[in-house]
């Protein structure tokens, strides 16, 4: 599961999210559309529909058929969402590779738990490193999986 922005005219009007295994995408988040009830960060409206019915399902479905769970991103908006959560928590549990990103100052339970797990390695992403990262996370991959 990704997420990326939403533009309209140069200006940032919300986030979709995509499992990257289905090609589905949903809106995380949006400006403008808003359900009943829906909570907010921010000026965005979340959108918790999507986030259960792509970005929890995404996670559930890799935990079945992949070797690697890809999460971008464990966030404010997603951790609205408590199948987000239970799914996000199903991975960390699992056998399963987890690559995941997160607030540096979350102080949100799972945030907390995942910064805090022995079996999680946290990797701070700066101007310095963020172009070596991806070589890195592929390096430490191949090698858990050999």
């Amino acid at each position: 599961m990704i997420s990326s922005e939403i533009r309209e005219s140069g200006e940032r009007i919300g986030f979709e999210l995509e499992d990257i295994s289905t090609r589905k995408v949903g809106i995380l988040a949006h400006l403008k559309e808003r359900s009943n009830g829906a909570p907010t960060v921010g000026k965005y409206h979340v959108n918790l529909t999507d986030i259960e019915r792509i970005g929890a399902t995404a996670i559930r479905n890799a935990l079945i058929e992949a070797d690697v769970v890809i999460v971008d991103e464990i966030g404010p908006m997603e951790l609205k969402s408590e199948p987000f959560i239970l799914a996000v928590e199903a991975a960390m549990i699992s056998k399963k590779n987890l690559i995941g990103t997160v607030h540096k100052s979350s102080s949100h339970p799972l945030i907390s738990l995942i910064k805090a797990s022995a079996n999680c390695r946290i990797i701070e992403v700066n101007l310095h490193n963020r172009d070596r990262i991806a070589f890195e996370i592929i390096t430490e991959l191949t090698r858990r999986m050999i």
